[in-house]
């Protein structure tokens, strides 16, 4: 059987309506849901597109419809998976490209079909508009893209980049045809080659959103396993591996490392008074200022209830309390809109440091929880340094 134009059209529609199906279940459970949704529909539209090619063979005016109807679908499934890379990579989608790069394609079909038939002028100006569209989701998938998703980003950024190409010399070669001569299903090598390669290549680019999907769920999957869902700092689970980590590097080098245990004033009152959710809002707030006020290597995790551990590499007491005050005076200066109502509150602080107490868990968690407790009770807002008893705040 000869593998023509019409057969790679109708084969690839198939293939298409099934990815749509494989793209939406393989994302409904990721909180790139919306991605997903764009790029289903994107598949959805070239199945349709495409199938409707067995109506453009004959001249009448229900194959003009058809091609209308398929130029409109083909580019509705670019822009969709140019917005899709967006939605994915920031969640922003900006509509209004999308629109005018159809309604370029759908006008420019329209006129060259219905007012001043030119088969041509019509195949070229849609192979351009395709290029330039496979261009701009070439350039949105590979600028900015995640660390974690690099490879495989530029991987599907290189295959839309082809299609742009693919679509390029397209044009380029139907603009020196005749129209007397050329068809969709005219017997020349750009139709099937251009077809055959689009094709492969669309096929690529839908296996490489699948495999950046895959990556976002398994990201998401190790944040659920490693992050407090209410404030996002890491979980106990983490902070103890790191600890780990802390304590063998310990013995091998000798390098301490100090732990800071945070606890929240009066934070009791705050969910009795205001009630729990407002008390969440709280922690989060917190959880927002310690992020911002450690250092990039620290690791800050809540430990539970209203208290957090801030595990501070390489750091010994006179480091860590610098630290410290930091964070305490950034939280106690903060405002908070509870219940309708402005408030302050206020942290205190228990520190210690492995060369004083040894790089046991327990042992260093004890010695903070004990220097906390001296925090509390000499008037809370303050920090307190497990080995001198030093009081500062």
């Amino acid at each position: 059987m000869n593998l023509d134009v019409r057969t790679i059209m109708v084969l690839f529609a198939m293939l298409s309506l099934l990815f749509s199906g494989l793209i939406l279940s393989a994302g409904l459970h990721t909180r790139s849901i919306n991605s997903v949704k764009q790029w289903s529909i994107a598949s959805l539209c070239i199945a349709v597109g495409l199938g409707s090619a067995y109506f453009f063979q004959t001249p009448t005016a229900n194959a003009k419809y058809a091609v209308l109807l398929g130029t409109t679908l083909i580019t509705t499934s670019i822009a969709l998976q140019f917005t899709g890379i967006q939605s994915f990579k920031s969640g922003q989608v900006y509509v209004w490209p999308a629109v005018v790069f159809v309604s370029v394609a759908t006008f420019q079909t329209y006129w060259f079909e219905f007012i001043h038939p030119d088969i041509i002028s019509r195949t070229v100006a849609n192979s351009l508009i395709c290029s330039i569209g496979y261009a701009a989701c070439a350039s949105e998938t590979i600028v900015r893209s995640k660390p974690k998703l690099k490879s495989i980003s530029w991987l599907t950024g290189f295959s839309f980049a082809l299609l742009s190409l693919a679509m390029l010399i397209r044009a380029i070669v139907l603009s020196q045809s005749s129209p007397e001569t050329y068809s969709l299903y005219a017997n020349i090598p750009v139709n099937p080659a251009t077809f055959l390669i689009t094709c492969a290549l669309q096929l690529c680019v839908t296996f490489g959103f699948l495999v950046m999907l895959n990556r976002q769920v398994m990201t998401e999957i190790e944040q659920f396993a490693t992050r407090d869902p209410l404030t996002g700092a890491f979980n106990r689970r983490l902070l103890e591996e790191e600890i780990a980590k802390l304590q063998s590097r310990s013995k091998r080098i000798g390098d301490k490392f100090s732990l800071m245990l945070i606890d929240i004033d009066n934070f009791k009152s705050i969910n009795d008074n205001y009630g729990h959710l407002n008390g969440d809002e709280i922690l989060r707030g917190l959880a927002i200022i310690v992020a911002t006020k450690i250092r990039t290597n620290d690791y800050f995790a809540r430990y539970g209830g209203d208290e957090f551990c801030v595990l501070l590499p390489s750091t010994d007491t006179a480091e860590a309390l610098i630290i410290a005050n930091r964070v305490r005076e950034a939280y106690a200066s903060t405002s908070f809109l509870v219940g309708g109502k402005v408030i302050k509150t206020s942290i205190s602080i228990g520190i210690v440091d492995s060369s004083q107490v040894g790089v046991e868990f327990k042992t260093m968690l004890s010695a903070a929880d004990q220097a906390l407790y001296k925090a509390k009770h000499s008037g809370r807002n303050k920090v307190v340094l497990h080995t001198t008893a030093c009081i500062a705040g």
